[in-house]
This record gives C-alpha cells, structure tokens and sequence, in this order.
C-alpha cells in the first residue's frame, strides 16, 4: 500500500488522533436499506439523466429545458436520492469523508453502480470512520481487493486510506474536513437565476479548483477540481437544481 500524510498503525492499534467535535451531518447517516445512487458522472451530475426535456410553461422558449426532476426520473432509487439528498446541505466529517470515498470510487464509472454497493462499501471501510480506515494495513487493502461487493481498484482502495490519514492529520492541526470542504462553498449557494438546462451546469468552478488544490495539499487523492464539484453539489455547497426541477417548483 503506498503511503500517505497522517498516523499509520496496525488494523488492531489505537487510533493517535483525538477527534474534534465536529457536528453532526445535516443529511440523516441512517439512510434506506437500498441506498438511493448518486448524481451522474464524474464529468456532469446530469450524464445518465433520464429526465424529460419536454419543456414546462415558461421555460418553453429555452432549448434544451428540461421538465421533471434534474435526474431520475422513473428510476425510484435515482428519485429518492434526488429529492432528499443530492443538494441538501452535508455537515460533519464521517459523512463528508464518505462521500468523498463514493465520488473518488465512481471516477470512471455511473454513480448509479457506485451506490448500489454503498451498503457493501460501508461494511468493508468501517462504515467509513476515519480513524478505523486510517489504521488499514497491506492485509485491509488484500481483504478489500478481494471483496467483489465493491469497486476493486487498488488506486482508488490506497487513496480513500490515505484520505482517512490525511482527515486524521487535519484533526492533530485542530481542523476538520467540515470546515476545510465549507470554508470553499460559494457565496451563493443558488444560482441567480437557476440554471434551465444541463448545458447551463458546469463541470468545475474557481472554488472546486481552490478545493481541489487545498485537499490535495492535505494530502487527500483523488479529488480533482471535478470530483471536488461533484462533491460540492452532492453535500450541499451549492445548490444546482435546475429551474424547472420540482425541488424547486414544489
């Protein structure tokens, strides 16, 4: 396993970090046994959006308008994730550490395969608790090259240790993830106005770079200026729900 900023110990040690009191996540941890899948691809929330482009009143002078939910439509795990989680505001840092683990696994791949196995990746990464995946040893990374109930990429598997590590380094500084991801949220959370169509979204933005860049310097991997907008609009930092989405109509 290739190394990475922040305390390593055996799997059986004691975690070296003591845990800050971060606050809970705004989004509820206990999610359904099935848990709803993700946005699209890494490249656009929208990539495998089967929603309508059928335009509603007002928006009909505006090509490509899109009618219905942002994505999901007649998928009811797509449905579920997007009326109740996708935007909504994500605080505390077992839940944005997730959630990063998540976007860096479906880099390459449709969220939709990524969140199907949100269940099976909780069970094989401690439930995603920084200081038990931080002390993963070469025997954690064979176990979970070999857990077929998950993504099995080595990279992928090295980063999202080296990630907890690097969670666990925030907190010796007196820092947290929470407040390093919302120290980069935009002004304004929604666009004035709305977006209409897909084209009107961007893939990355001068803040998920400068996000990117201060992971990165953090030593957390996989977290490109397009996966740290990816993550932005997952846990709430901005609010890209498309004018004519019922979130926003009601």
């Amino acid at each position: 396993m290739s190394t990475a900023p922040g305390p390593a110990t055996s799997s059986t040690g004691s975690a070296t970090a003591a845990r800050p009191d971060v606050g809970p996540s705004e989004q509820t941890r206990d999610m359904p046994p099935t848990p709803p899948p993700l946005h699209g691809s890494a490249s656009s929330p929208f990539a495998a959006a089967p929603s309508s482009s059928v335009a509603q009143p007002g928006l009909a002078s505006t090509p490509g308008a899109v009618a219905g939910r942002c994505f999901g439509d007649g998928d009811p795990l797509y449905e579920q994730y997007h009326d109740t989680e996708w935007g909504v505001p994500v605080r505390g840092d077992q839940a944005l550490y997730e959630r990063l683990c998540l976007e860096a696994f479906q880099s390459g791949l449709a969220w939709i395969t990524v969140l199907r196995k949100r269940p099976a990746f909780r069970a094989a990464f401690a439930d995603f608790d920084p200081e038990r995946v931080a002390r993963f040893d070469d025997d954690d990374v064979a176990r979970l090259l070999g857990d077929a109930g998950i993504i099995r990429n080595r990279a992928k598997i090295d980063a999202s240790i080296a990630n907890a590590r690097a969670v666990l380094g925030l907190w010796d500084a007196g820092q947290t993830l929470t407040d390093l991801l919302w120290s980069h949220a935009p002004e304004q959370r929604v666009r004035d106005p709305r977006a209409v169509t897909y084209a009107e979204v961007p893939a990355t933005t001068p803040e998920s770079r400068a996000l990117a860049k201060a992971l990165k310097t953090q030593g957390f991997r996989f977290v490109g200026p397009t996966t740290a907008y990816a993550a932005m609009q997952a846990c709430g930092l901005v609010d890209d729900h498309l004018a004519g989405c019922p979130v926003v109509t009601g």
